[in-house]
């Protein structure tokens, strides 16, 4: 009877069927070219298929090169359900709907239907581009070139996304202008609400076998309910989150509030034209919002350095701050009477008005200031920061597992979260802490990659303590014989824009005076995307970098042969969110350092080193070059959870390696 029960078991039969998709003379070799098993892989695949037979939930940590992507591919397409795949940013979630499901669909020859969803400021809105033909209110001299491309692509476009017309920058201020938010949708009201590419893409995905969204999508909607994934969670069987290390942020982010004085001086930009267009006899609209912006850029010039982040309890009592915030919020409110009086005169004056009353709501939020000795909410961390042109009030939660373990609730279903950094040294507690992932069935396997031969860790000695002011000069001293040896093609990752600028200023000098011929690449020229083409095609440039290149970044073979990090990741100790975090564990006994910071280091140490070896055949070095890897006690714990490299302090060991070239 067991061996009977054993046979009908959904987890015994799928492990059979996963063994032979994945085998060497399996579907997945007959149908993907270069595509080669690992068993690391197939193990995997099997886990994953398991926690999908179970309905349970699968943390999943796999070393570079186990292609993952596939090995949730293959169970999720076969047996997942309806399933939701969210990806850490835009471009991976592309690469997963254009490349990646397009390629195991065909090779299992399975009919299921895949939709692409993004949050709504990634397609053309009708409404806005109509109002922005004919208003003109345009802010740069190249937006009226980017105005007709857009105009030509909506006459052939079906998506409406905006990835499409990839001659129109990401950042370029047009799109603020064409696309809608959720303050500004006027929903089943809209004249254009049939043919409104949001809704199209929203319904494909209902009614698609797979949705591939990103985090940010996914967060955005369980707080906001804005999204459409709110309407898809509750008929999803299988949710998987790629790039998982990257949840607690995102989710933080969206867990929270944020209220910023620019968003008062856009609402002011549409009050005024919706003000004039439908009801110029109303009000004297352009004294009634020069008010509102004055009281906006008073509170923004309350804080007198840009870069700035204070906690709401390490704001004095005394500063300006405070009067200005409460003048903002009074005239906010006579704001609302005035589009109050004229709500009825327009759609558009009425949605003005009920963003501004939402606003006034978030603003009150922030009161006076405490009393001595308080600090935030318990379960909140109020804090501010200043940019060149803004202030941004924060409400952010002090933990988001309480809050994700509410939406995991409910129906059952299968839970997958992958990456390649999940654990220190496989100890998955920091992560399942954060995520209230408690109990959870955490597995990990490590790269196929042959670490000792392909690559080597490299420690410099003699470098100065990282907070000493000449610390990036010793890095680049350090540094510009290995590169000399590597010829080039070097990614150096800092910790900080300063160190970033810094960095660049001195290769600058040195490649000058050196005669050097290797290009060099700089973080904040150019945009990311074109920074890595630029890197990819020249073979032997050296690209300098920050928190941006430490992950999703992927250049196989011999243009990248060195990765230099400057300093361990801790994230910077001015952070009040961090505070906060840190004053909480302590309260409880534990130790903030041991505990918070030193995990969060070694992920995003783990995602920097990752850049190195991407193939078989890559091989390369990588140098750290903060002496607390070998002064410290934590130190030993840190290399010890990055992959099993070949280890030296030697220079002239890390010349030989890097002359010998690929083998």
């Amino acid at each position: 009877m067991t061996d009977q029960l054993a046979v009908t078991d959904p987890a015994v039969t799928h492990n059979a069927e996963i063994d032979q998709l994945f085998a060497v003379d399996g579907r997945l070799v007959a149908g993907i070219p270069d595509f080669h098993p690992r068993q690391s892989q197939t193990d995997m695949a099997r886990a994953i298929a398991d926690a999908i037979a179970r309905q349970g939930t699968l943390l999943a940590e796999a070393g570079t090169g186990t292609g993952k992507t596939f090995a949730y591919l293959v169970p999720a397409l076969l047996w997942g359900g309806k399933v939701i795949v969210s990806t850490g940013t835009k471009n991976l979630q592309d690469q997963l709907f254009l490349r990646d499901i397009p390629t195991v669909r065909k090779a299992l020859n399975v009919p299921v239907t895949v939709a692409l969803l993004k949050g709504r400021s990634n397609y053309v809105c009708h409404f806005h581009l109509d109002r922005t033909l004919q208003n003109g209110r345009l802010t740069a001299r190249e937006d009226v070139g980017y105005l007709r491309e857009i105009s030509r692509f909506m006459k052939t476009t079906s998506t409406g996304d905006k990835a499409e017309l990839s001659k129109i920058p990401e950042n370029a201020l047009i799109w603020n202008l064409v696309t809608s938010t959720r303050e500004t949708c006027l929903g089943a009201e809209c004249a254009h609400y049939q043919d409104c590419f949001v809704m199209k893409a929203r319904k494909e995905a209902q009614q698609a076998d797979v949705v591939v969204v990103n985090h940010h999508l996914f967060f955005a909607d369980v707080a906001l309910k804005d999204t459409g994934v709110a309407e898809l969670l509750p008929t999803a069987n299988t949710i998987i989150f790629d790039e998982a290390h990257q949840l607690p942020d995102t989710a933080t982010l969206f867990f929270g509030e944020t209220v910023s004085t620019s968003q008062v001086m856009e609402l002011c930009r549409d009050v005024l034209a919706e003000g004039l267009t439908h009801a110029r006899d109303g009000a004297d609209w352009a004294k009634v919002v020069t008010t509102v912006e004055k009281a906006a850029r008073d509170l923004r010039l309350a804080f007198p350095s840009e870069g700035m982040k204070l906690a709401h309890h390490q704001i004095a009592a005394s500063s300006p701050f405070f009067p200005a915030l409460e003048h903002l919020k009074a005239m906010l409110q006579q704001l609302i009477e005035t589009l109050t009086s004229q709500a009825e005169r327009a759609e558009t004056i009425e949605q003005c008005r009920v963003r501004a009353i939402e606003m006034a709501v978030q603003w009150a939020a922030w009161g006076t200031p405490p009393a001595a000795g308080a600090t935030n909410q318990p379960e909140k961390v109020l804090w501010a920061e200043a940019f060149s042109q803004s202030l941004q009030l924060h409400q952010t939660p002090l933990s988001i597992a309480p809050i994700f373990s509410k939406q995991r609730e409910g129906t059952p279903r299968s839970w997958i979260f992958t990456s390649a950094t999940l654990a220190v040294k496989n100890d998955f507690s920091h992560y399942t802490a954060q995520m209230g992932l408690k109990d959870e069935l955490a597995l990990t396997w490590p790269s196929p990659f042959d670490y000792q031969q392909q690559a080597l860790l490299y420690v410099p000695k003699d470098l100065p303590q990282p907070n000493s002011p000449a610390y990036t000069d010793a890095v680049i001293d350090a540094a510009l014989p290995v590169i000399e040896a590597a010829g080039g093609r070097a990614f150096l990752l800092c910790t900080t824009l300063r160190a970033v600028k810094r960095a660049a200023e001195r290769l600058r000098e040195e490649f000058a005076a050196r005669k050097l011929p290797w290009p060099l690449l700089v973080q904040g020229e150019l945009g990311r995307t074109e920074l890595l083409a630029q890197f990819r095609a020249a073979g032997n440039a050296v690209l300098i970098g920050s928190q941006s290149f430490w992950e999703g970044v992927d250049v196989r073979g011999d243009a990248l042969s060195l990765v230099i990090i400057d300093k361990l990741p801790f994230a910077p100790p001015d952070d009040p969110v961090l505070a906060a975090r840190i004053a909480e564990m302590e309260q409880r006994g534990m130790n903030g350092f041991m505990h918070h910071q030193l995990p969060e280091a070694i992920i995003n140490l783990k995602q920097g080193a990752g850049r190195l070896i991407r193939d078989e055949s890559d091989r390369g070095v990588l140098m750290i070059c903060d002496p607390r890897l070998i002064s410290k006690p934590y130190g030993k714990r840190i290399w010890q959870s990055l992959p099993p490299f070949a280890r030296t302090r030697e220079l002239p060991e890390v010349q030989s390696f890097l002359h010998g070239g690929p083998e």
